[in-house]
């Protein structure tokens, strides 16, 4: 019903405002003082995060999950009054802000602005972290920190996939990102977590996005104390570098192939030599 649906008061309305600001309103996900009516299944969630959770959950039937298309918002319900209204930042009935930050755009109401919300109207969407911290780049189709602005680089619409980790879509994710030194974007807890398993090249690239220096240097170390069998100390095989993109050419070991261009370790074996090395060599020299 236009204008709202104006349920009864146990409380006069300056009781109820002091209560508002006290208690705590909202989810897990935003503190705030109004629910949302989905425009999608017209159910009434928190947020847009608690509609998308239950909504995507293994026990919803795999035709009927779906996202809450979130700029189709129209109806709030005031968490105090319970009033059903249009979407504003002022409820039409008790007039309790139903969040410090407001974004008419996104329709989007968050109590907590030590996050410093911004809207970035090339991303279409609302940002945490401060406006004057984080540049957008075009090609990238996101916005990254200041500090990357003459670093990152540029993988066109860097962040509109999943985190290839937990399969989160990356773009409005409110959790906190990370990007790669290859450029590629991931969940920071999820980057911990690999490392956490020992993992440390990116699992979209594969390259590494850390210095592997110290590692290498145990490597050479492992391969030097492990020398192969007799038949196959000449054995050649051709690896490829995951972290400089080189192909060559290099004794087989059982441990690791080390690349002759960067000494890199991250590579992989492309296919197998069947002919010794002095076999090579001879062919080399006709």
């Amino acid at each position: 019903m236009e204008g709202g649906m104006k349920r009864d008061l146990c409380v006069d309305d300056e009781c109820m405002t002091e209560m508002g600001y006290q208690k705590s309103y909202g989810c897990s996900h935003y503190r705030r003082r109004c629910k949302i009516i989905a425009p999608c299944c017209n159910e009434i969630f928190d947020c847009r995060h608690c509609h998308n959770d239950a909504k995507n959950s293994i026990e919803v039937e795999p035709l009927d999950r779906h996202d809450i298309p979130r700029h189709q918002l129209e109806r709030v319900i005031c968490s105090l009054c319970n009033t059903e209204q249009d979407v504003q930042q002022m409820c039409i009935n008790c007039g309790i802000c139903m969040g410090n930050y407001y974004c008419s755009i996104c329709k989007f109401f968050d109590d907590d602005v030590s996050k410093n919300q911004y809207h970035c109207e090339k991303c279409g969407i609302c940002r945490t972290g401060g406006k004057e911290y984080f540049f957008h780049c075009d090609k990238c189709g996101c916005c990254y920190s200041n500090l990357l602005k003459d670093s990152h680089i540029c993988i066109e619409r860097a962040m509109h996939h999943d985190c290839p980790i937990c399969f989160e879509y990356l773009f409005d994710t409110p959790r906190d990102t990370t990007v790669l030194p290859c450029g590629h974007t991931i969940h920071l807890n999820c980057v911990k977590e690999m490392e956490r398993h020992f993992q440390y090249s990116c699992p979209v690239c594969s390259k590494s996005y850390c210095d592997m220096t110290r590692i290498w240097e145990r490597l050479d170390q492992e391969i030097a104390s492990t020398p192969m069998p007799q038949m196959y100390k000449d054995k050649m095989v051709w690896i490829l570098c995951n972290d400089c993109g080189e192909t060559s050419e290099v004794n087989y070991h059982i441990l690791a192939h080390k690349c002759t261009n960067c000494n890199s370790y991250n590579t992989r074996q492309t296919r197998g030599g069947h002919r010794p090395c002095s076999s090579r060599i001879s062919e080399m020299v006709r």
